[in-house]
């Protein structure tokens, strides 16, 4: 009888540390294990910022010292936000992945395009993900604030851009006092400044509570100061400096977390910026073509619109026209306004990197291209060019050969030499290095590993 008992109280403890195992497996299981990738996207800067010594980057500066950085990275075209952070993140272009605009672009008969942000990750994006590669392998995945990622079915946390008021993440940060109820249900009304310092946070509370294998994390402060005042000003310098500091507050985060042994931090940008003197209102030359019909300065009507895109913009032909003759009127009413370079057509496309119109419905039919010092808008009225006014002074969208398009690549911790100077790479390339460091596999990228930057090839 005693040694029944005795057997019974022995199960009733390994049942007991059982349970107490399970607590704690439990408690453990939304942090991740293995290795860690931080991917920092510090929208519009560009790659020329770490060549002045008088910005004050110490962060990214003694980044590129311990790790890699390249004197500049080249963006896709069109030379946006969403279609370039897509290709950072797959690795392939615009051609492949179907990102074109920053949102989806929406064509009905006889009416001008438009451009919808909020649309679900698999009606956009066709081409598979970083995140994907690593869900697939059972590692868990996190993005704040990034893009053409909405409703993305392998990311395991996110705070968006416009965060779900009732989200996991958000409520966290309510609970633990980051941003108030009210706050949140109103946060896309509020200045992308403080907008800003709560992406930094929540991507800090992420690290610290949930430790995804990989993040994506976006700030946009930099890009609106630049479009409002110009690269190179002191507001856009300003800017930068103070994101060199949001920077830190991830490298910290990832210090204090114990992490920092099995982390690497790419730190990249989509796109540089160029300052913008006069501004084509390409759509006032389809109306007085005929090709846009007008009451009280709103489009009634449209044969033919210009979608613009900053430095670049695309012309649509909005009804049938099986003879061609809408898309000849079009591109003799382009032809020779002041400030347009080149007006492309779809055999061009591919040596851009972008899709022929019959692959892609969203693409154009023809590709505009701006000169130096001029930006496209979507206006109509007159006349044709105009100088560019007080808060539209900087644009992107440009051409990706051209220089001042460079983007910003640092990458460092764990894998990654110290002090490399990698010249200039591709944005195609982030991708397949990430998913090396990872021990992930990413199929049909048109990158390539960055072996130069690896400590371990």
């Amino acid at each position: 009888m005693k040694r029944q008992v005795r057997q019974a109280a022995g199960l009733l403890l390994v049942l007991c540390a059982l349970s107490v195992s399970l607590l704690a497996l439990a408690s453990q299981s939304s942090r991740s294990t293995g290795n860690h990738v931080v991917v920092i996207s510090l929208d519009g800067f560009g790659g020329w910022a770490l060549d002045d010594p008088y910005l004050p980057l110490p962060t990214l500066r003694k980044l590129a010292a311990t790790g890699a950085a390249s004197s500049g990275m080249r963006p896709v075209n069109p030379s946006v936000t969403w279609p370039n952070h897509t290709s950072i993140i797959t690795g392939v272009t615009p051609a492949r992945h179907g990102v074109l605009f920053n949102g989806m672009l929406i064509r009905e008969p006889a009416v001008p395009p438009r451009i919808e942000p909020w649309r679900p990750r698999n009606e956009m994006v066709r081409a598979p993900t970083l995140y994907d590669a690593a869900h697939a392998r059972g590692l868990t995945t996190a993005q704040v604030d990034w893009v053409a990622i909405l409703d993305a079915p392998t990311i395991t946390w996110e705070f968006r851009e416009r965060p779900e008021p009732g989200g996991a993440i958000a409520q966290e940060l309510v609970k633990a006092g980051v941003l108030s109820q009210p706050d949140l249900e109103g946060f896309a009304s509020k200045n992308i400044l403080w907008r800003d310092e709560i992406w930094t946070a929540a991507a800090a509370h992420i690290l610290r509570t949930h430790q995804p294998n990989l993040l994506l994390f976006h700030l946009l402060n930099l890009d609106s100061t630049q479009h409002r005042y110009a690269p190179r000003t002191p507001a856009a310098m300003t800017a930068m400096a103070h994101l060199d500091s949001q920077v830190a507050t991830i490298l910290k985060t990832i210090e204090d977390t114990g992490l920092a042994a099995r982390t690497t931090v790419f730190v990249v940008s989509d796109h540089g910026f160029k300052r913008v003197n006069r501004v084509i209102r390409a759509n006032a030359a389809l109306l007085k073509a005929g090709l846009l019909e007008a009451s009280d300065g709103k489009i009634t009507r449209a044969q033919a619109y210009v979608v613009p895109e900053g430095g670049s913009a695309l012309l649509y032909v909005t009804v049938p026209d099986e003879s061609g003759e809408i898309l000849a009127k079009a591109r003799e009413a382009l032809n020779g306004i002041e400030g347009i370079d080149r007006v492309i057509e779809p055999g061009h496309y591919a040596s851009l990197g972008l899709p022929l119109p019959s692959d892609n419905p969203q693409m154009g039919a023809l590709f505009l291209t701006a000169k130096e010092g001029y930006a496209f808008n979507a206006a109509i009225g007159d006349p044709l060019v105009i100088d560019a006014s007080e808060g539209s002074l900087g644009a992107h969208g440009y051409v990706a050969s051209d220089p001042d398009l460079r983007a910003l690549f640092i990458a460092s911790g764990r894998g990654i030499a110290r002090g490399v100077q990698l010249g200039e790479i591709d944005n195609l390339d982030v991708a397949p290095t990430a998913a090396r460091l990872l021990g992930v596999e990413l199929k049909g990228t048109q990158g390539k590993v960055l072996e130069a930057a690896l400590a371990l090839r």
